[in-house]
């Protein structure tokens, strides 16, 4: 491998995070001017277009078994639909978009969780940092948590559906997914999460209004969130161990919180500078040594 695969590779994380953590500013845009399946659904549909022109371009092989395509699409059901749907819904009807960070932010402590059950290694130092991982994103939030929304068992079910989604989904990627092209992969996830989130847009029955901004952050959704970071999250997971690479979620709230400073000037406060700190040291402690 040459020194500049080695560097693409080892930049692969911080550019997803970056990309991840322009989500919830997407949905800030998007959201007042559509329903939240009714966004994904144009969000799936057009990805999945995207990603078909892109396979016949390079001319990528799809996987040839049924049961790989079975795997992928619970993969994609779990990750896109359920995650993003579940988040989405949960900040629509009501709650604060601090909150259900906090809440999807306990996917690297269920995933140690998980994997320390079934006999995988969690090692004790990576216990410490996903320990200080958490409290890094309690201070990175903190602030918005005043602001919690409407804190209703439908709120919280959403919310917690995300997290169990994009938690099951990650480990389940790890264990029955077999290395594949990632643009293949995708198609077949994407179409998943499509035909599920169909259905509820349908019944939802609030449309997009195609403005300025829905179109600004649909195109951001479709090219940036779609083909950029959820390929790289899915390379990721094949590449890396699944409580070091859930670990990066720890680092999406602060970088959203800078975004948000730059684009919205929102308050960047002591207790959300040293929130980041402590929650780059965390990540810093799970990551594999090199």
């Amino acid at each position: 491998m040459s020194q500049t695969d080695q560097r693409l590779i080892a930049a692969m994380p911080v550019v997803f995070v970056l990309i991840w953590s322009t989500g919830f500013i997407v949905a800030r845009l998007g959201m007042p001017h559509a329903g939240p399946m009714a966004f994904l659904t144009w969000r799936y549909c057009l990805s999945v277009a995207c990603f078909l022109i892109w396979v016949k371009l390079s001319g990528v092989a799809f996987p040839r078994s049924r049961r790989a395509w079975a795997h992928l699409a619970v993969t994609g059901l779990l990750m896109h639909a359920g995650y993003l749907g579940g988040v989405w819904a949960a900040v629509k009807v009501g709650m604060g978009a601090g909150l259900a960070a906090l809440i999807v932010g306990l996917q690297p402590v269920l995933t140690g969780i998980w994997l320390s059950y079934v006999g995988s290694r969690v090692t004790p130092r990576q216990w410490l940092g996903l320990a200080l991982g958490l409290l890094g994103l309690i201070f990175v939030v903190f602030h918005k948590l005043d602001h919690a929304g409407e804190v209703t068992p439908l709120t919280i079910t959403l919310a917690v559906t995300a997290l169990l989604s994009i938690t099951a989904g990650t480990l389940y990627q790890k264990r029955f997914v077999q290395p594949c092209d990632v643009r293949a992969a995708s198609v077949i996830q994407m179409s998943a999460a499509l035909a599920l989130t169909l259905p509820l847009a349908l019944i939802e029955n609030q449309p997009v209004q195609w403005v300025p901004d829905v179109m600004i952050a649909m195109a951001w959704s479709v090219l940036a969130l779609s083909l950029g970071a959820s390929s790289l999250l899915y390379l990721l997971i094949q590449r890396g161990a699944a409580a070091a690479v859930s670990s990066l979620m720890y680092l999406v709230p602060p970088c959203t919180a800078v975004i948000a400073w730059f684009l919205f000037d929102e308050p960047l406060t002591p207790l959300t500078l040293l929130g980041m700190a402590i929650t780059v040291l965390g990540v810093a402690l799970v990551r594999p040594r090199s």
